[in-house]
């Protein structure tokens, strides 16, 4: 999915205000009633809203859904992509948006600069797009809510990715530092180096290997496992830039980290230090065998005790990093955090049966499950009628006031607001 922010320059205050109009009302709506989007705008006339609507819809920044059965609109990614960049130039953390260095399953990547000319990297959380019919498939709370959905998750997801590089960089983790978050982006340190994907010969990889090897364990002790540690979300810093960074290594990539304490915990430690052996076995021909001479533990791999760390044996709780940033299995989690982690464990556990997928050993009811999307953009008038009238006075003037003020804080980027159990934006009088 393209970022084109060449026409946020031509938009106006109206027009954000309509904007983020319809982004407000996709909370509780799967396509957003004009007149909704008139009440909540809070622009003076209709006319002015109708004039609003119809540039955004040019640019693609919401769309009208076909064969509805009443007017209205929703917002498009692209939409998406403008509100959060919007907020972020209101906050000066982002001043321009150069090219794409990288696409992933789940993301995209882009090369940015703040207003002092230093350059960052902003990462644009786009979940479901490639996992949409696994992760369907495999969660019921998904299965008649489309693209409004997939947004709540990217918000969701970055909003965790947000806090883990955080915490990490801030206990002295090799990470990239975080600078700011909005919505479905977060923005960060930019890295003078490449993936390790890219690898083929390193200095000294003996003591690469034994770095990363001890970065799990160090990991571990915090409380805290990747759950995708391999050499795509391992970035090796250029030898010139080597004095400008904690170590010849950074490591991205959080949203799916979970707590120690997670009942598939030793499972995904297991599979981190599978993915670098098996990089290093195949890559870098270095496969460390055992000595039984040596003794210093300070390490792993060829020359040391241990080939590869043990969960058993070598993780020992040091700090609770996992408690801190509220990581999967720790404790009882609010409905946000399920909500995104059911999906992420939806996603992993559709990477196991994709290719039996792929390969024509899908389920029966995969037709009747087609039956059920085709119907998914149906919308039924009686039912949005009968929840306007029990959400209680949207005409009254406290909930005007109140949606002023939500449309005034997300314009200012001030703050990220707090959301309740419905994903609803909501002030906290108390801040």
């Amino acid at each position: 999915m393209k970022l084109d922010t060449s026409h946020m320059r031509y938009l106006t205050l109206d027009d954000f205000r309509v904007l983020t109009a319809v982004e407000m009302g996709s909370r509780n709506h799967e396509v957003v009633p004009t007149t909704l989007i008139h009440q909540i705008g809070g622009l003076r006339s209709q006319s002015g809203t109708n004039r609003c609507i119809s540039d955004l819809a040019k640019l693609k920044l919401i769309s009208r859904l076909r064969n509805a059965k009443y007017d209205g609109y929703r917002l498009t990614h692209t939409g998406f992509d403008y509100l959060a960049i919007k907020s972020m130039l209101n906050r000066k953390s982002v001043y321009s948006i150069g090219t794409t260095i990288g696409v992933g399953k789940e993301s995209d990547i882009y090369s940015v600069s703040d207003n002092t000319g230093i350059k960052k990297v902003l990462k644009i959380h786009r979940l479901g797009r490639t996992s949409f019919r696994t992760v369907k498939n495999n969660r019921d709370y998904l299965r008649n809510r489309s693209s409004g959905s997939w947004m709540y998750l990217s918000r969701l997801a970055a909003n965790k990715e947000f806090q883990f590089m955080d915490t990490l960089y801030t206990n002295g983790f090799s990470v990239p530092q975080p600078f700011d978050y909005s919505r479905h982006c977060v923005l960060m340190q930019h890295i003078d180096g490449f993936p390790m994907k890219a690898l083929r010969k390193h200095a000294n990889k003996k003591k690469l290997y034994s770095d990363l090897m001890k970065f799990i364990v160090n990991l571990a002790n915090h409380g805290l496992i990747h759950c995708d540690f391999n050499e795509f979300n391992i970035i090796i810093v250029n030898d010139e830039a080597k004095g400008n960074y904690r170590d010849d290594f950074i490591v991205i990539d959080f949203p799916q980290c979970i707590s120690t304490q997670h009942v598939d915990a030793e499972f995904y430690f297991n599979r981190d230090v599978e993915c670098i052996r098996r990089f290093f076995r195949k890559k870098l021909g270095y496969n460390p065998v055992a000595e039984s001479g040596m003794l210093d533990t300070d390490g792993y791999g060829e020359g040391y005790k241990y080939m590869f760390p043990d969960f058993h044996r070598d993780v020992e709780r040091i700090a609770d990093l996992d408690v801190q940033v509220e990581a999967s299995g720790y404790s009882k989690k609010k409905k946000g955090d399920r909500d995104l982690e059911d999906a992420v464990a939806s996603m992993r556990a559709g990477d196991e049966t994709e290719y039996e997928e792929e390969n024509g050993n899908a389920s029966d009811d995969e037709g009747e499950e087609n039956d059920e999307d085709e119907d998914e953009d149906e919308y039924d008038y009686d039912s949005y009628q009968s929840d306007e009238e029990s959400s209680g006075d949207e005409d009254s003037e406290e909930e005007d006031e109140e949606n002023e003020r939500i449309i005034k804080a997300l314009q200012d980027g001030v703050k990220e607001l707090k959301m309740d159990k419905l994903g609803n934006y909501i002030i906290d009088d108390e801040e």
